[in-house]
Parts: C-alpha cells; structure tokens; sequence
C-alpha cells in the first residue's frame, strides 16, 4: 500500500530508511540546496521521490510540497519535521531577539504553518505527524536559550494536536546526540559561546565515539510514519531510546 512522508529539512538518513523500507513507499523532501535532493531522484527514481527547494520560512515551500505529494502521489500519509535551527547560542543579555524570531521560524512557525496546510490531506488518510524535537525541550544546555525553548514550544504543539484532532496522530521524539552537522557546529563554532563544562560534553562525547549514527534515529522516525503508534503514546514527547520505541528501532 502506498505511503507517503513529507521530510523537511530532508535529513537523507530518515529519507533512505522509508524508502529502503518497501517499494511503496515514497517521499517528498525539502530542502533549502538542490544538489543533495536532486541525488535522491538520481538513486530512487523519479517515480518515488519528490523533491520542494525552498526555505520553509516561506509559506510556498509547504504549500508546494503538500500539493506535490497529492498530485505525484495522490495522497499524504506523514510528515517527519526535520528541520531546525541552533543559532543564537550564548548569554542571553547578548542575544539580538531577531535571531530568536529567525530562529523560531525556522524551528516552530514553520511547523505550525506546514500543519495547517497539510491537515486536510492527513485527516483523509488518517496521516500523522512526528517531530524531531530535543532533550533541550526539558533541560537546560548552556547558551542553547532559543534553541530549547522553541523545541519545547513543538512539544506542546504535538500534545495540544494529539489532542483536539482525533482524526490524526501526532508524536514528538528527541533523536539523542546525533552524528550531524549540528554537532560539528557546536564543537567548531557554537561551544564558544557556552560554558566551558558544556562545550566539553560534546567534545568528549566525539572524541569518544558516541555520537549516536544517523541511522539509529532515522531508523524510528521512519518506523512511526509508516506504522503509526498506539493510543497510550500519542502526543507524547519521548527519546529515541526509550523503552516504548524499542520495536521502532529495527
């Protein structure tokens, strides 16, 4: 049966699991850089990827991709919200509250917006919506201010949508200390704008092999778009190795 996920900030882990996952499946990516989504139609065809270039700050990039999936598709089944955004890291008394704005609308308005556009399509087939939030939803991070607080934010997004829309799921999962870009911005760029105790945890936490691969989360995330979840867990926010998700990690 066909499915298909709408993945923003178009993670080519998350992206290469669903459609590695069956040939049914099929994927509408977006992504601000053209190269990386063209080389996914290049592996999987035309016929099962679908590809949106743009900035989802802009209201077009989602409203493209929600008609894309329809159109090339006939349907929309998921969406796996990827993207985000870490800067302004650092004291909060040197924050410029533009970057906050930038930031949140990278991280939430975005979202939000991608919601409201692809709801009508998701309740037609009873679709659901997981995002990628963090463990710095429910903790502090030294500097991560904006950061934190906008993931919180998606939590009670995901929560207030479990809950006023029956017709949808809507879950939210920290993927944990992943392999990615982000982290190599942290070490290089970001860490010298936190503590020192802070920027060290991810310094070591490289050096010592422990960054968890792509794969390992992409590996859930896809799991829950195709499969969706129980009752007991919707709206939920949860980390990528609870006990829960065990079954989705395979």
């Amino acid at each position: 049966m066909t499915h298909v996920t709408i993945v923003t900030g178009a993670s080519r882990a998350i992206v290469e699991v669903l459609l590695n996952k069956n040939s049914t499946t099929k994927v509408i990516a977006i992504a601000r850089s053209q190269q990386p989504l063209e080389s996914l139609i290049q592996k999987y065809g035309n016929d099962r990827v679908g590809i949106v270039v743009g900035d989802l700050t802009d209201s077009n990039t989602s409203i493209k991709a929600v008609e894309l999936a329809e159109s090339k598709f006939g349907q929309l089944n998921s969406i796996i919200a990827n993207a985000g955004a870490l800067e302004p890291v650092g004291s909060i008394e040197k924050h410029n509250i533009k970057e906050w704005k930038r930031l949140f609308d990278i991280n939430f308005f975005s979202v939000v917006e991608l919601i409201q556009i692809a709801l009508p399509a998701l309740k037609k087939t009873k679709g659901n919506v997981i995002a990628v939030s963090s463990g710095a939803s429910t903790k502090p991070y030294s500097g991560w201010y904006a950061y934190g607080s906008s993931k919180a934010s998606l939590n009670h997004l995901i929560m207030s949508l479990a809950s006023e829309e029956p017709d949808i799921q809507a879950i939210s999962i920290a993927p944990g200390v992943v392999d990615t870009e982000m982290q190599q911005d942290i070490r290089n760029k970001f860490g010298r704008d936190m503590s020192k105790e802070g920027s060290q945890r991810f310094i070591d936490l490289h050096e010592n092999k422990q960054l968890s691969p792509p794969e390992v989360p992409a590996r859930v995330y896809a799991n829950l778009a195709l499969n969706g979840w129980s009752k007991e867990l919707n709206g939920k926010y949860l980390r990528v190795d609870e006990d829960v998700l065990k079954s989705y990690t395979t």
